[in-house]
This record gives C-alpha cells, sequence and structure tokens, in this order.
C-alpha cells in the first residue's frame, strides 16, 4: 500500500528564519550562482521563468550574507587529501621539422630528470 507524501514542514531553518522567501529558493540562487558563471541579472531572468519576482539585488545581499555562512559549514565536511601522486604513464610532444608534433610514449627510465630539456627518443 503507497504511503501518502509528507507535507513539508512550515518550520523555517534558523538561519532562514524572518525572511520573505522560502530556504529552498534562496539556496536554489545561491546554488546557480555559485555554481555556474551567472550574473544576478540572470538569476533574476530565470526565476521570473519560474514565476517568482525576485530582483537582483536581493539576490546580491543572499550572495554577500549566506555564502560565508555555507562555504564554512562546507569546509568542515571536507576530507583532507593526500598530497602523494603517481605518474603511470609519461607523454612527451616532440616537433620533428617538417612534420606535426608527436606524442611520443617513454619510460620513466629513460628519463634525465637532471637536465631542464627532456630529450626522448620515440620508442620501437
Amino acid at each position: 500500500m503507497p504511503t501518502q507524501p509528507t507535507q513539508p514542514t512550515q518550520h523555517q531553518p534558523k538561519l532562514f528564519k524572518y525572511r520573505h522567501y522560502q530556504a529552498e529558493i534562496i539556496l536554489l540562487c545561491l546554488r546557480w550562482y555559485l555554481r555556474y558563471s551567472l550574473s544576478y541579472r540572470d538569476l533574476e531572468e530565470i526565476m521570473v521563468e519560474r514565476g517568482l519576482s525576485v530582483d537582483h539585488t536581493t539576490i546580491y545581499r543572499w550572495v554577500q550574507h549566506y555564502a560565508p555562512i555555507l562555504e564554512r559549514k562546507c569546509r568542515a565536511k571536507l576530507r583532507a587529501t593526500n598530497d602523494s601522486w603517481r605518474v603511470d604513464e609519461t607523454y612527451i610532444t616532440q616537433r620533428v621539422p617538417g612534420q606535426r608534433c608527436l606524442d611520443v610514449p617513454v619510460s620513466s627510465s629513460r628519463l634525465d630528470w637532471r637536465h631542464s630539456r627532456v630529450h626522448a627518443q620515440p620508442q620501437s
């Protein structure tokens, strides 16, 4: 027997209390502005297409107010990265006179790391 979808509660998170717009709309505008290279006026136009009248200065104020808070909350949840890395294969672009550039696969044992330029012979 399928269950009825639950209705969203009218409880606003403390962070969005006393705001004219719902938290979902504010977060949607923030997400789009921070993730994609959209201007405030582009976001205003997108919101008008969805039936919401939001001024671009309102979106600007949201970004100024909520972006640092979101960054602090997201940074706390990020995992630390490892600084070590390994190279499996190495390709060197080699210009041959009169021809186009070639990508030549080179084993790490054939590279001479002591010199600033690496001269590699194509593998046969």
